[in-house]
């Protein structure tokens, strides 16, 4: 009998012992650590990331977690973290980008790294402290929450058929156009208790979308 891979909701961690563990974090970039109970990734000009195995599944499953985004300023115009999950194609993902600079949060279902269908929403750290990407019933969902007990529903899109693959990882990457390096931080990593669901909001749609860089994991 084929072993069936795990869904999404069977990765957890809450950080807490120190170490990044390199089992789960298998695909980590550019020295992502933890520190305070929190992991932490660095934002710089360059480009770090916390990424899992590519071992998982989305389909009838979750990615939760609470989020810190990097410092806004310092002559920065981006200064963004991705939490994006990854298909086997490059560009092909879906997720969210927050950036203080540009005070917005944009919530993606990309191919070829652009969705023209993104929603656009202004970056509020108490509004959008917790993250959630669920997919259930063909049905993806983008949510946020002020506690990870209820949750405001952002997004919905038709599932793409990748979401049911098995090798599907999950990356927060931080990076900032100019400014001094600082780091974007992540906790409770799919350690949520059992959710509440809000009125669906589409506030801030006017904004514009969060400029493209070089990173092929950047921008909208």
């Amino acid at each position: 009998m084929e072993a069936l891979m795990p869904a999404f909701g069977m990765l957890t961690d809450d950080f807490n012992d120190g170490v990044l563990d390199p089992v789960k974090w298998s695909q980590s970039y550019g020295d992502p650590s933890e520190a305070g109970g929190r992991a932490r990734v660095p934002c710089t000009t360059g480009y770090a990331g916390c990424r899992s195995a590519s071992s998982y599944s989305l389909a009838w499953s979750q990615i939760a977690l609470k989020v810190f985004p990097p410092a806004a300023g310092g002559g920065a115009t981006s200064a963004a973290m991705s939490v994006l999950v990854l298909s086997d194609v490059g560009g092909t993902d879906a997720g969210f980008i927050v950036d203080p600079a540009q005070a917005a949060i944009g919530l993606y279902l990309r191919v070829g790294y652009a969705d023209g269908a993104a929603v656009f929403l202004t970056y509020s750290a108490i509004d959008h402290a917790w993250l959630r990407l669920r997919e259930d019933a063909g049905t993806m969902r983008w949510e946020t929450s002020v506690d990870g007990l209820t949750w405001t529903v952002r997004r919905t899109a038709a599932s793409p058929a990748w979401v049911s693959q098995s090798n599907l990882s999950f990356l927060v990457e931080a990076h900032r156009d100019a400014g001094p390096s600082d780091f974007a931080e992540f906790d409770q990593f799919n350690i949520v208790r059992p959710a509440r669901i809000g009125a669906p909001s589409r506030t801030g749609a006017g904004l514009s979308p969060l400029a493209r860089t070089t990173s092929t994991l950047s921008g909208g």
